[in-house]
């Protein structure tokens, strides 16, 4: 039985991921400030998943770890390119304050992006998108958001997420 060191290949591979791992946390929308530009910030962060117009001619980029995430983030910059607002918008609050009967499916994809499951039940004749987050006691949630087969948002739930191995799944 070999108690020796581990071969110095081995103990490159480890540190070369631990770098990479460490280097990957770095580059979060959390830690961009206002007056970065925007090519800077996509060259840090990759490309956003999603894009849109500001008023005054700026740009909306947006950042989610869905599905397996539990954060979508709003990077606005103003009409020279410039960031000027970083918003972590996945929220409780923000979730609720959707407006049931008057958000469509584009409101919401414009706010959150996209979900990170979209199934359907039986109960209701439309798409249910669920959205994963922290509340604000840092408990993992679901936001359940019912959306109509016409794109209009009919009813808005939230559930636990509940650990795995968890027998109260049974």
């Amino acid at each position: 039985m070999n108690t020796g060191p581990a071969p110095s290949g081995l103990w490159r591979l480890a540190a070369a991921c631990l770098l990479a791992g460490l280097l990957a946390a770095c580059a979060s929308p959390a830690f961009e400030h206002p007056g970065a530009g925007r090519a800077d910030v996509v060259a840090r962060l990759g490309t956003p998943t999603r894009t849109g117009p500001l008023e005054g001619g700026g740009e909306r980029l947006l950042y989610s770890a869905q599905p397996s995430g539990r954060t979508v983030y709003h990077l606005d910059f103003d009409a020279s390119a410039r960031l000027v607002r970083v918003d972590q918008v996945l929220t409780l609050a923000r979730l609720q304050a959707i407006p049931v009967n008057q958000w469509t499916v584009i409101d919401v994809q414009r706010a959150f992006g996209p979900p990170a499951i979209v199934e359907r039940v039986a109960t209701f004749d439309g798409d249910v998108w669920t959205y994963r987050f922290l509340d604000d006691f840092n408990n993992p949630r679901f936001a359940h958001i019912h959306i109509d087969r016409s794109g209009v948002v009919r009813q808005l739930l939230f559930t636990d997420e509940l650990p795995r191995g968890d027998d109260a799944r049974n």
